[in-house]
């Protein structure tokens, strides 16, 4: 008897799509973190702290978003040449991935697959 070394449970479609929405408000959260650092940086001229702190959580929260809308992509199979890529631009934009799950959502794209009836 051979004891599979890969794990048994698979990710739920549920799962990706509470995954996803997490991830898009973290990046949104960071994004805002992030401007109101530069504000500090840039305009007011005070200090650089908000975008030394800001910045490199931003970028590993957006590098995290990147991945997981790729992988919800596949997992709710939307079509690249729009939600896809929809989604991937969101992540440019400040506060746009809020926009973006919000959208998905709101037009069925976030949801769990249908199961099929018990016969």
């Amino acid at each position: 008897m051979s004891v599979s070394a890969r794990p048994t449970a698979r990710v739920s479609a549920e799962q990706w799509t509470k995954a996803f929405r997490a991830v898009a408000i973290l990046e949104a959260v960071s994004w805002v973190g992030l401007l109101i650092g530069m504000f500090f940086k840039w305009i007011v001229r005070s200090t650089d702290v908000g975008v030394s702190i800001f910045g490199p959580i931003h970028g590993a929260i957006f590098i995290g978003y990147v991945v997981i809308a790729i992988a919800t992509a596949r997992v709710q199979r939307w079509p690249l040449l729009w939600t896809t890529v929809l989604a991937l631009a969101a992540s440019i934009p400040p506060l746009a991935t809020i926009w973006f799950e919000r959208w998905a959502t709101r037009t069925g794209r976030l949801q769990p697959p249908a199961q099929p009836a018990a016969a």
